[in-house]
């Protein structure tokens, strides 16, 4: 069974489980099991498997998939193939909401994406970010999450964000999607800003503003280390430990806590986000910290012994 068609079998399941499933969805799922024998094989045992751990919270299923015990070996081991499912499906839920899994592209928590666009314009996908495209209006909806676009051209792209519309043409933009708004940077060119209520205004390459429900607040110069997840990477100047581990978590599936005494450490350095792990053992190495790992999606920082 391919690791796919296992992660689609579990995106459905966390789909009807969540109970928001519409007939269109119970239809579209019905059509991906009768695509291939191998997708209806995969949903049932994905059926079976969910029955077995119907008893347990799902953070405990997980826990036990990840950490089986002699008792349950042989079950595990029928299951094989299918056991991540119901982790899986627990993780999407939390990790992946549902308006994010049915946007036209999306990626998951960890996951980023490049797409060359027509005229030369090219989008980059954050983690856990989706966007619905309309390429014919050249038109892009930030449903959520963080998305950067270059537009060399003239012709411009039109951004939808739940706070109001970016117009890039001739221009670089990241587009953060946050609690409360959003942050926009213009790393290059001249970008307009509609609000909700219809004002316009303009950001230049080099600033950075919030574009909230009460319209687009004043300007800051933004800091590019904010812009290294393009590249993969994640860069601290003297950063408080919580404050980084807080932009970690944005990378990894599952739990990340820390002991609050560490949240003052300081922190310097480039770390690629494609093995978050071993940013972790690196941060833990450099400042005294242990990692207790309950299971890999559950992960505690506490202090190590010279900082205790």
């Amino acid at each position: 069974m391919s690791r796919d068609v296992a992660r689609a079998a579990a995106q459905w399941l966390a789909l009807l489980e969540s109970g928001a499933a519409t007939e269109r969805d119970h239809a579209a799922l019905q059509r991906w099991r009768d695509s291939h024998p191998q997708h209806e094989q995969t949903w049932q045992k994905a059926q079976t498997l969910r029955q077995r751990f119907n008893g347990l919270p799902q953070a405990l299923a997980m826990a036990s998939l990840d950490r089986p015990q002699p008792g349950r070996r042989a079950v595990l081991k029928r299951a094989l193939g299918v056991a991540a499912l119901v982790p899986t499906a627990w993780l999407i839920s939390r990790q992946l909401p549902l308006e994010t899994w049915r946007a036209d592209l999306h990626t998951a928590t960890g996951e980023r994406k490049h797409l060359s666009l027509a005229d030369g314009a090219n989008l980059q996908l954050n983690t856990a970010t989706a966007v619905d495209m309309d390429l014919a209006q050249r038109q892009i909806t930030l449903v959520d999450g963080e998305l950067a676009l270059d537009v060399p051209g003239p012709s411009a792209i039109t951004v939808n964000t739940r706070y109001g519309q970016l117009r890039v043409g001739q221009a670089q933009v990241c587009v953060r999607q946050l609690a409360a708004g959003c942050r926009v940077s213009v790393l290059k060119g001249a970008v307009q800003v509609r609000d909700l209520n219809g004002q316009l205004a303009t950001l230049q390459g080099g600033q950075q503003a919030p574009l909230q429900a009460t319209g687009l607040g004043a300007w800051v110069p933004f800091d590019v280390l904010q812009l290294g997840w393009r590249d993969g990477v994640l860069t601290a100047q003297n950063q408080a430990l919580g404050d980084f581990l807080r932009e970690l978590e944005r990378y990894r599936p599952g739990v990340l806590r820390w002991d609050p005494s560490l949240e003052a450490l300081r922190v310097t350095g480039s770390f690629r986000l494609e093995d978050t792990d071993r940013i972790l053992n690196l941060l833990a190495s450099t400042l005294g910290l242990e990692v207790h790992a309950r299971t890999r999606y559950w992960v505690t920082l506490t202090p190590g012994r010279r900082l205790s």
